[in-house]
Order: C-alpha cells, then sequence, then structure tokens
C-alpha cells in the first residue's frame, strides 16, 4: 500500500496533478498513467480531503477516490502533520486485523523525516454512503449500532504488543502545553461555554483533570482506542451500517475514553442523560461475550463518568473547526462533565 519514493503532496495543485497521481495510484492502474482527473469536491478542516475521480490510460472506465493531508498549510509539520502519518500506519497495519468498517485506503505516502502522510482512499460516498454529521443527533440505538463498532477495535487490543508507536495521547496532551491555560481560559469564556458553570469551565481545573484521568488511565487495562469518536467521524455504508474514519488520534488507553466521548457526542444531552447508563451497559455486555474480563457494573459506571473530561477538553482545545460545531460539541461533553461530576470523581477540588 505504502509508495516507495513518491514525494508527499503538500498542494491541492500538486496532489490532483495526474503526473503525480500516476505515481500514487500506480498499484491501482498496474501502472497505467493516469490520463484524467476531476474534483468532486475539496473539504477544509483539520485536514483537507478532496473527492476526485480519474481515468487511467486504455480504460474509459471513472474511478472515486478521496485523498487526505494537510494541504495548502505553510507548515505541515507543525499544524500536526505526525497524526497524519498515525493514521497511515494505522491503515497498513492495523486495519487488516481488526474487523470495524473503514474505508478502502489503496495508497499511503510517508514521509517520516518530515513527518508528513498522505492517504488516498476509495470514495466512500460514490459507494453509496452516508458521512454523520454534528447537526443530525443519533438515536440511542444507533448510538448502539456505533459502539459495536468501538468494541470491535477495543477487542483488537493484542496488537498494542507489537505496536508501541500506539502512544497513551491522553496525558501527552494534557502535559504537552501547546495551549497554556490562559489561552483555553479565552477560548471557555467565549461562545463554547456559555451554558457551563464557572467551575467547569475552568481551564486550570480542566488540564489538571484531564491529567488526573491519563494517569488512572496508564494503570487500567489498555485497549486500541479510536481517540475521537464523534459524530462527524462515522459514516454509514450503503446497507446503512456504521464504520468509523478518521484516526488521526489513535491511541492505547482505557476503554472509556471512547466509550463516554462518543455516547455525550452523538447524542442530545437529555437522551445521552436518559440512555447513557444502559448504552454502557450494551457495550460491557458487547466486550463480556467477546471474552474480555471487563470491569463490574458499578465500577465501569464510575470509569465512564471520570473519562467524561477526556472529549470535553478535545473540544474545548479545538480552533479550526466551524464554530457552531465546535459550540455544539464542546456544550454536550461540557454538561456531561457537570452531570456526572467527573472533576470531583478525579478528585479536583
Amino acid at each position: 500500500m505504502q509508495v516507495g519514493d513518491l514525494a508527499v503532496a503538500t498542494t491541492l495543485e500538486q496532489a490532483i496533478d495526474p503526473r503525480w497521481l500516476s505515481g500514487a495510484l500506480a498499484g491501482v492502474s498496474g501502472g497505467r498513467a493516469v490520463e484524467a482527473v476531476e474534483v468532486v469536491e475539496v473539504l477544509r478542516t483539520m485536514a483537507t480531503k478532496v473527492r476526485f475521480t480519474v481515468r487511467f490510460a486504455g480504460d474509459d472506465a471513472v474511478h472515486a477516490f478521496c485523498l487526505k493531508s494537510f494541504l495548502d498549510v505553510e507548515n505541515p509539520a507543525s499544524a500536526g502533520g505526525a497524526t497524519t502519518v498515525l493514521e497511515a500506519d494505522f491503515y497498513e497495519k492495523v486495519a487488516p486485523h481488526v474487523p470495524v468498517r473503514v474505508p478502502t485506503v489503496v495508497t499511503a505516502v510517508i514521509d517520516r523525516a518530515a513527518p508528513l502522510g498522505l492517504i488516498i482512499m476509495r470514495d466512500l460516498i460514490a459507494e453509496g454512503a452516508q458521512f454523520c454529521s454534528a447537526h443530525e443527533a443519533f438515536s440511542a440505538e444507533e448510538a448502539a449500532a456505533s459502539l459495536e463498532q468501538i468494541a470491535e477495535l477495543h477487542a483488537g487490543k493484542a496488537l498494542l504488543a507489537e505496536h508501541d508507536w500506539i502512544q497513551p495521547r491522553a496525558g501527552q496532551l494534557a502535559r504537552s502545553g501547546f495551549m497554556p491555560p490562559e489561552v483555553l481560559q479565552g477560548l471557555l469564556d467565549g461562545p463554547r461555554g456559555r451554558n457551563l458553570t464557572p467551575a467547569v469551565r475552568d481551564a486550570r481545573r480542566l488540564i489538571d483533570g484531564l491529567i488526573a484521568l491519563a494517569d488512572r488511565d496508564a494503570a487500567r487495562e489498555q485497549f486500541l482506542v479510536h481517540g475521537d469518536s464523534h459524530a462527524g467521524n462515522i459514516f454509514r455504508d450503503a446497507q446503512g451500517r456504521p464504520g468509523l474514519i478518521d484516526w488521526q488520534l489513535l491511541q492505547r488507553g482505557g476503554w472509556a475514553l471512547d466509550v463516554a466521548y462518543h455516547v455525550n457526542a452523538v447524542l442530545p444531552v437529555e437522551v445521552a442523560a436518559a440512555e447513557e447508563r444502559r448504552l454502557l451497559g450494551h457495550y460491557l455486555g458487547v466486550m463480556r461475550a467477546k471474552g474480555f474480563a471487563m470491569p463490574d457494573d458499578e465500577t465501569a459506571w464510575a470509569q465512564y463518568r471520570e473519562a467524561a473530561i477526556y472529549g470535553y477538553f478535545l473540544w474545548s482545545i479545538t480552533r479550526r473547526v466551524d464554530p457552531p460545531i465546535i459550540e455544539l460539541f464542546t456544550d454536550r461533553l461540557g454538561q456531561a462533565v457537570m452531570r456526572l461530576e467527573s472533576h470531583a470523581l478525579l478528585g479536583i477540588a
């Protein structure tokens, strides 16, 4: 899947150049040149996604792909280039070994020195899939179905023994210092924190809470964790079955990081409050049926309550996403932290 000496495209112009794509897609085309490229859609969020079609020499068929990388960014490495390498490695080294529905990646171009990666996938939309949206709340039953996909990922935890590049990211995020408390406080004092109590909007307490969670998590059983399981990273295939995309925060950690984040991000606040214990029980039941000795229900509930602070931290620090989406997810996850008393459980005064 990985392409050897091809340079990673860093601009949209380079990425859709037929000559560059001829090299990137040689494994798909059998070495035939790309004769025509048509851009279908360009989506710019944290990374850029480009949906496009190509025709290969001697072939009238139209082939639909989606390319993902940091494009037209002044310094891709400092913008998060290492996460694109992490995602490419997931698709090559992990995805084939876990029964999670994911896009089919046909090419990965990686510059580990930069670091920067680029992946080209089959276009899910062209295959009849639909992407979920922050603005379209899940039902509890839809959340249960996507939790089953998360459980399939977690059940692949044995892979951690052979992939030490999968790191415990929660503690790294909290301790990195890339988001100083005063900057984070300014964000939380804005519209994203309007419905939250002053204590939950307190940036220093939020950082301390995530550090406390990471320290506890490190002593617990470690799982393969998606790390960013909000609605925008879920798709439904042509049969309506859920799958997962966006593996840039892949990590090792406690199961509750994904479960608490997912439930409280995809469901409206009142639905999460009413359904979360049932959904937690559903997830635990799936894992136990797979042979995993999960915590008893009350211990699991406490871990779930603590872990809500992880997703809240991620959306509190987010800047390169449309403000209405940031405000929606920060509010849902912040209200979960309030309701579940995450700070108190973590010993944060």
